[in-house]
């Protein structure tokens, strides 16, 4: 999963996988074949494309691409699954920092709208002109170049443009005459505005130019048209005003210029797109929060008792490491010596510390308390659960949800239908507005364009969904992928395992009965179980070991061992013929069921499993094993009941023992003695119901079921198959994880709706203000400098939004 040559963020760990990518053959950029738009198979071999686009025009000419393949210069570009692809404007790199600079800025980057364009160092998304991000978050918080360029070229226009402003208002305040005359104003004005829209504006004619060559319109066509059109307009009206017809002439005669509005728009574009740059930094939050845990060095034992600090990046597993009191525990491994108590809230969300032994496991970036001790280190570097956790975040993060693709279709056709209603608004004010009929034309089509800049309605998915993966993150609900954050919301079933889910998954031998007419005493019985049961690795046969080693007994090594899945063991210890399991696994083995028997209705009746042992032939024993339901079990089976889901628990166990554990926890629906393979079908079986089902397991028997559900939920305590299987991870380890699970999704989805209803609506009501709707009513006109800045500030009013998700209550 891991690639080696992956680059690295400061605390050492690769949080960025990339496959291999194939070449599209029209325009040279890379595609991930798995999530390629099209594909076409031409002479026998497969070729795959960045969009629709490109693959039709292969299919016209492929001789001709296959001859000069690709467009050179921009195979550094990953675009997937888009139709058109990057021009050289379209990502051309922004200003960098000097520390960038210096270190070349290896890194990819990627569009928060658009997670499928990747591209290596900073630069624009070739779909919605955006600036992109590095997919890689440093604990430092960096400068960023996009945000360095785009303030400097505002607080410079905002220099330029008040002296204009400054004119226009004392124009307004002395009366018509003003205090300059007409042409000197005119000038006045172009030799400002002229550095404003051409230098401070320039990235949006880029970004407008590159979406109108590569038919990807954006919110930067509709800027550059608007502002372009407007100081064009304005920049013959200065130079040759006598070109122009009367209906483009003021009542005094004079042709009128915008240039006051083109720069004034482009200041305020420029201001939007600075606020937003800064409010998106806040986004990674969450990730930069979990890598300022990991400490930066780690104090190495060496064999002969020295101690020293070593850089975190040179431990390697085997390492012997000491932690100090009070000092963080540099990575994951095992106590060998000392006993402490460690904070692991980070990683549970638990407050309290939690006592650490020899052979006990420690977290790394976990903090130690008072106690001292040596911990041997196994998993280093990205293998580390804080590294895991926040590469699980960041692809999180960039996924898309299903919702998105309402937004992405809306988008598509949104560009072209303004740049239509833009073109109607002009007609019908030339042919049917007062005088000057043209001038009054002009002003309308550019606030119609300005205004109906699409950024607020790509922004409003994205956004959201990664302030919602953040704030799950930090409270101990990893969600791998945004499709589950959306399904969470509808899930009205939850399908759990008992043992390690709803129990504590480490049951213990409570009690030894010895059959009547046994000669065995009950450490006897004992001892010839746990000898047994050292061959098996279930969770029952680590209780039967662990209770004999407990009681000193001496375990003989077992012979002839074999293992039936679901139903028990059997073998040799010392020559005896020894059996281990359920009633009905001995009584398939013909052994005789005597007085024994009665007691499983009692144990049942309290959740003890009865595990029964046969020796030499006859039943000569049971031992009764109970598995404690873990302490926030009820609290989360009542949180899952007020929030409406049904709960489903699946287990392996008896039905006797699974009923009494229902019971207990007001369980809607149980499922017992079910074998590994069943577990899926269930789940299929609740989905052919018409049920959204989320199952939640953690060993390798629920990765099927997990794999089957519509959302898998797998516990950390849980087994690596497990967790690779599932789409959330519960850190705690408890069904609490689920409620609060899906309280976030729903204060995600919530909050996606908000940003998209007011999306819409801000353009409903945007679109036939600026056109001149209220004119013949009211006499009002949308000047265009309102709608800029109505424009700009509604991109930052849906990142606002979405940032509130950083305070919700889970």
């Amino acid at each position: 999963m891991n690639e080696p040559s992956s680059p690295k963020p400061a605390h050492g760990l690769p949080i960025l996988n990339s496959a291999p990518p194939a070449k599209d053959p029209v325009c040279g950029m890379s595609v991930v074949p798995e999530r390629a738009a099209a594909r076409v198979e031409h002479a026998g071999k497969m070729y795959y494309f960045c969009g629709v686009g490109c693959a039709e025009r292969f299919r016209k000419e492929p001789a001709r691409y296959l001859a000069a393949p690709g467009t050179a210069g921009m195979s550094h570009v990953t675009l997937v699954g888009i139709a058109g692809a990057a021009s050289p404007a379209a990502t051309e790199k922004p200003a960098a920092s000097a520390a960038e600079k210096a270190a070349g800025d290896a890194r990819k980057y990627t569009c928060p709208m658009h997670p499928q364009v990747v591209q290596q160092g900073p630069g624009a998304c070739p779909i919605c002109g955006m600036a992109l991000e590095p997919m890689e978050v440093i604990a430092e918080e960096e400068a960023d170049p996009e945000l360095v360029t785009m303030s400097r070229r505002f607080w410079v226009s905002a220099a330029l443009t008040a002296p204009i402003l400054i004119l226009a208002m004392s124009e307004m305040a002395l009366g018509h005459a003003g205090i300059l005359s007409n042409s000197a104003r005119n000038w006045f004005e172009l030799v400002l505005a002229t550095p404003v829209v051409v230098w401070g504006g320039w990235p949006f004619f880029e970004r407008g130019w590159a979406s109108i060559i590569h038919r990807s319109p954006n919110m930067f066509t509709l800027i550059a048209i608007g502002t372009g059109t407007a100081y064009l307009y304005s920049l013959v009206a200065a130079l040759a005003p006598g070109i122009f017809p009367a209906s483009f002439r003021m009542h005094g005669g004079e042709v009128a210029v915008y240039f006051e509005s083109a720069a004034v728009i482009t200041t305020l574009v420029l201001l939007g797109q600075v606020l937003e740059l800064r409010a998106r930094r806040r986004t990674s939050s969450a990730i930069r929060a979990l890598l300022g845990l990991a400490p930066k060095t780690a104090r190495q034992v060496a064999a002969n008792g020295e101690e020293h600090d070593v850089a975190l990046e040179q431990v390697r597993p085997g390492d012997r490491l000491r932690v100090r009191p009070g000092g963080k525990v540099p990575v994951d491994g095992v106590v060998v010596e000392g006993a402490s108590t460690v904070d692991e809230s980070m990683v549970t969300g638990e407050p309290l510390p939690v006592e650490k032994k020899p052979g006990d496991r420690v977290t790394g970036s976990t903090v130690n308390a008072t106690g001292s001790f040596v911990m041997r280190a196994e998993r280093v570097g990205s293998e580390t659960l804080l590294a895991q956790i926040v590469r699980m975040v960041s692809e999180a993060q960039r996924s898309r949800a299903p919702i998105q693709g309402l937004a992405d279709v809306v988008s598509s056709y949104f560009v072209p239908g303004v740049v239509v209603a833009a073109v109607i608004t002009f007609a019908v004010w030339a042919m049917f507005g007062p005088e000057p009929r043209l001038a009054y034309a002009l002003v309308n089509a550019v606030a119609v364009l300005i205004i109906a800049c699409p950024c607020a309605l790509g922004l409003a998915t994205p956004m959201s969904i990664m302030v919602g993966v953040g704030r799950g993150a930090t409270s101990g609900v990893l969600i791998k992928n945004a499709e589950a954050l959306e399904i969470l919301e509808r899930v009205d079933t939850v399908v759990v395992d008992k043992t390690g889910t709803l129990t504590e998954g480490k049951p213990r031998v409570v009690s030894v009965s010895v059959a009547p007419g046994s000669r065995l005493s009950e450490a006897e019985l004992l001892q010839l179980a746990a000898s047994l049961e050292q061959g098996s690795e279930h969770a029952l046969a680590s209780a039967i070991v662990g209770a004999a080693k407990e009681k000193g007994l001496v375990l003989e090594k077992p012979t002839e061992f074999q293992s039936i899945t679901g139903q028990g063991v059997h073998g040799k210890i010392a020559g005896r013929s020894v059996a281990i399991g359920t009633e009905r696994f001995l009584k398939g083995l013909g052994m005789e069921m005597k007085g024994e028997a009665a007691a499983t209705p009692a144990s049942a009746q309290t959740a003890v499993t009865p595990v029964f042992v046969g020796v030499d032939g006859s039943a000569a024993g049971i031992l009764s094993i109970a598995d404690p339901i873990k302490a926030s079990t009820p609290q989360a089976v009542e949180a899952l009941h007020r929030a409406g889901v049904r709960i489903v628990m699946l287990t392996g166990d008896r039905r006797e023992t699974a009923a009494a554990v229902a019971q207990k926890l007001r369980i809607d629906e149980v499922e017992a003695e079910v074998l590994p393979g069943r577990k899926a079908e269930i789940v299929r079986r609740l989905q052919s119901e018409g049920r959204v089902v989320a199952m939640a397991g953690d060993g390798i028997n629920d990765a099927p079921a997990l794999a089957a559900a519509n959302v898998g939920i797998a516990m950390s305590t849980g087994t690596d198959v497990a967790i690779e299987s599932a789409s959330v991870t519960l850190l705690r380890g408890d069904l609490r994880g689920i409620a609060k699970a899906q309280r976030l999704s729903r204060a995600t989805m919530r909050n996606i709706r908000q940003n998209l209803f007011f999306a819409f609506l801000y353009n409903a009501l945007g679109i036939p203000l600026a056109a001149g709707v209220l004119f013949p009513f009211f006499g009002l006109l949308l000047n265009p400098m309102i709608a800029s800045a109505a424009m700009s500030f509604s991109s930052v009013s849906v990142i606002g939004n979405a940032l509130r998700l950083r305070k919700a209550r889970l």
